[in-house]
């Protein structure tokens, strides 16, 4: 039984990776994968000779000795702890999406385009990289690089340069995610799980991610594409809300707030983030209720008398799909750490590879390829180091920075790919070596950081 679940997983895993070929979205195969795993485990419940308690991070001694009814409740157990596990991150990422939404209502975006005053081509690089770096360890890297590129698309007219802008934009906002806890899905799994605490986090990956960000930028900053002034000339803006900066900055300040809500109250993340988007929320009713401009909002969060209601509307906008593909993929991997099997995988591979930085390292350069998501989750049922062991701050380095080797690699680059029609191809031919050099770059800066100067 055990052969047919590890198939079934590869199966599901692989229609995963390749989504864009098969048409499929990715929470299909996610969900049914979860779906067939656990029934499989239910059915064949008496025939498994070991048993992960992930509660405790061990595996249960003398579970072949126990009857039929005492495994099903261990199953049952098990799934109801993942599960609570699970929905703390899906939990966590609603209310970061919801406040996402709540600044765009007010158009808040529209304030960072003012940051933008240059027309020299190499300023602009500077410029769009910083903000990346800053803007996706805040509001996630998927969001910034949304934001970023609506943006690149109202200063920048000629196609080719746009690509450019674009492929650096990835990489800059993925190396920006990777060493903040709120600032990558695979960072935010790390933290709720207690295997990196925030203070450490930033410690450890700030520096290697900001080697990550800046090798790229320099190296580009030599191409002839990068020379020169843009065509045009740049236009004012108006925000079609007069509060627009006010709800940019408080919803900032406000998903800010949760990493420190949890060092003081030692409360789960998500119970601070649900507490942060309260009071968004509050002003965002507030502030609505004064009637103010905004042509853009569309119908869907009108009442009866006509009053938006941007709380609505900003959750009518939640990308659900993503929700639940993180349910489906996050219980499926949940079901392979249950009957040990990415316990035993872990020690299969201590053997094969002793040198946990070069599997850490494989990790990163997989996750070009794999989604990082499920990748990570299963690192955290493959290894039992403790709370901040460097292994997962090299983990959350690695598969936070590696997915920009591939434009496919990260949720980063899909949304380019998307906005932008890039080219596979071409991104693999102009943007991946780059990638791969401040990947490198980060990482060597990692080991040494690790074991010459934090000495851990």
């Amino acid at each position: 039984m055990e052969t047919i679940i590890v198939i079934v997983f590869l199966a599901g895993y692989l229609a995963i990776t390749l989504e864009h070929n098969l048409k499929i979205d990715k929470l299909i195969p996610a969900l049914a994968m979860m779906a067939i795993l656990w029934a499989l485990i239910a059915l064949g419940i008496d025939g498994y000779e070991n048993w992960f308690d992930s509660a405790h991070q061990s595996l249960v001694e003398g579970f072949d000795k126990f009857g039929h009814l005492d495994r099903m409740h261990m199953m049952e157990e098990s799934l109801l702890h993942h599960l609570g596990k699970t929905a703390e991150i899906l939990f966590f990422l609603l209310g970061a999406m919801t406040i996402v939404e709540i600044i765009d209502y007010f158009d808040g975006f529209a304030t960072i385009k003012g940051f933008i005053k240059t027309k020299e081509k190499g300023k602009l690089l500077w410029l769009f990289s910083i903000l990346a770096f800053i803007l996706s360890a805040i509001i996630d890297n998927l969001t910034a690089t949304i934001v970023l590129i609506t943006i690149l698309q109202k200063v920048i007219k000629d196609r080719e340069t746009k690509l450019w802008f674009a492929g650096m934009i990835v990489i800059t906002a993925n190396a920006g995610g990777a060493w903040s806890p709120i600032g990558d899905v695979t960072t935010t799994m790390l933290w709720i799980a207690n295997r990196v605490s925030a203070g450490q986090l930033v410690l450890h990956v700030l520096l290697p991610s900001l080697v990550c960000m800046i090798v790229p930028v320099v190296i580009a900053s030599r191409f002839k594409v990068f020379k020169g002034l843009i065509d045009g000339e740049l236009e004012e803006e108006k925000s079609k809300s007069k509060y627009s900066g006010v709800m940019l900055y408080l919803g900032l300040g406000a998903i800010l707030f949760v990493p420190i809500f949890k060092t003081v109250t030692h409360l789960p993340p998500y119970v601070g983030m649900m507490l942060s988007l309260a009071v968004v929320a509050t002003f965002a009713e507030i502030y609505s209720n004064k009637k103010f401009s905004i042509s853009s909002v569309d119908q869907e969060g009108q009442d009866s008398e006509g009053h938006h209601s941007p709380v609505h509307h900003s959750l009518s906008k939640i990308e659900l799909p993503s929700i639940l593909f993180f349910l489906g993929i996050l219980l499926a991997v949940a079901a392979m750490e249950s009957l040990g099997i990415l316990f035993n995988a872990a020690g299969a591979l201590n053997e094969a590879i002793p040198n946990t930085d070069v599997v850490v390292l494989l990790f990163g350069l997989g996750s070009a390829v794999i989604d990082n998501v499920p990748l990570v989750a299963a690192s955290m049922g493959m290894f039992s180091e403790p709370l901040d062991n460097p292994l997962w701050h090299f983990i959350a380095y690695s598969a936070g920075t590696g997915g920009s080797m591939l434009i496919i690699g990260s949720a980063a680059g899909v949304v380019a790919m998307g906005m932008e029609k890039i080219d596979f191809f071409w991104y693999l031919k102009n943007i991946a070596w780059l990638a791969f050099a401040g990947f490198i770059s980060g990482a060597v800066v990692f080991i040494l950081l690790r074991d010459f100067v934090l000495n851990v």
